[in-house]
């Protein structure tokens, strides 16, 4: 009966293992869960991918939402908490991340709301520049939480005050899935449009 009771627990282990395994996908090299839990709202994946520079990978991204989205104005009607989570694939200079950041804002954003965005897009040029640089592993998070606004997350430590404002997020987000994508394979692995 020991043997019988070892076993099942053994197996019971085993298949809990097996689904805790399959809640989770590779993107080259980084673990991207399936769901999220941000403040108690639990998220579902919508799309994950690797951005490259060239032929290099810089890192991977994956969006989340309460509920599945096929564009950039379908993210931003989307209400409750969302989250843009980059885990870094090699190191980098936060310099250059910052940069293409600030492009990508005026890549997707109209001139009229650029002007709006500068206060936004100098604290977040401050955050990364605090961090120097950025190796294999590390993790920025992006959470939209309701009612509190951006939380910016490097390394699990929330960098400054939240961003009250949801245009902000909204203007982050379309870095990757506006008009003007940083990458348009990205943006469709993004959207769920491809595999």
């Amino acid at each position: 009966m020991t043997v019988f009771k070892s076993c099942a627990t053994a197996l019971a282990t085993l298949l809990i293992s097996a689904a805790a395994l399959a809640a989770s996908i590779d993107v080259g090299g980084a673990k991207i869960e399936d769901s999220a839990d941000v403040q108690g709202a639990k998220l579902q994946l919508n799309g994950a991918g690797i951005r490259y520079k060239a032929i290099f990978k810089v890192y991977a991204i994956a969006l989340y939402a309460g509920k599945k989205f096929a564009s950039a104005e379908e993210l931003a009607g989307t209400p409750g908490n969302k989250r843009i989570s980059m885990t870094m694939l090699r190191e980098i200079d936060t310099n250059d991340l910052g940069k293409a950041f600030t492009r990508g804002f005026e890549d997707n954003s109209p001139k009229n709301e650029m002007s709006k965005m500068i206060p936004g897009l100098m604290k977040m040029s401050q955050i990364f520049s605090d961090q120097k640089k950025m190796v294999a592993g590390d993790v920025v998070l992006l959470d939209w939480i309701a009612g509190t606004g951006m939380v910016v997350s490097v390394k699990g430590k929330p960098q400054g005050e939240p961003f009250k404002e949801i245009e902000f997020f909204n203007a982050m987000s379309r870095i990757w899935i506006g008009n003007i994508p940083a990458d348009a394979k990205l943006k469709d692995t993004l959207l769920g449009k491809t595999s």
